[in-house]
């Protein structure tokens, strides 16, 4: 059960990363960074929320799985050069751990 649940959540966010992706990326990559950034949160809320193992498996490991990238980040910071790559890079992690703190935080609440 558990391999169809994260099937099931990946088929949801992997579709929604790559709507923001084309709607919001050009010459910096926007959609990968609200992507990432949003997935944190949504996962450090889950994390805090103690979902069981099936809901933990369909949203946390699924979706968020899905949704955030590290492979686009990867190669996108690299196609940025050395200034502009590290600037996305330190911005993307600065503000995607701020944001699983922040999800932690509203679901402690």
């Amino acid at each position: 059960m558990t391999p169809l649940l994260v099937a099931l959540g990946a088929a949801v966010g992997a579709p929604c990363r790559f709507l923001l992706a084309t709607r919001l990326d050009g010459r910096w990559h926007r959609g990968t960074f609200v992507a990432n950034v949003a997935g944190s949160f949504l996962l450090g809320l889950f994390s805090a929320l103690a979902l069981s193992d099936h809901a933990a498996a369909l949203l946390g490991t699924g979706f968020c799985g899905g949704f955030t990238t590290y492979s686009s980040f990867a190669v996108q910071t690299h196609g940025l050069g050395r200034r502009r790559g590290a600037a996305y890079a330190v911005a993307t992690i600065v503000v995607a751990l701020g944001a699983c703190a922040l999800g932690w935080t509203v679901g402690q609440a």
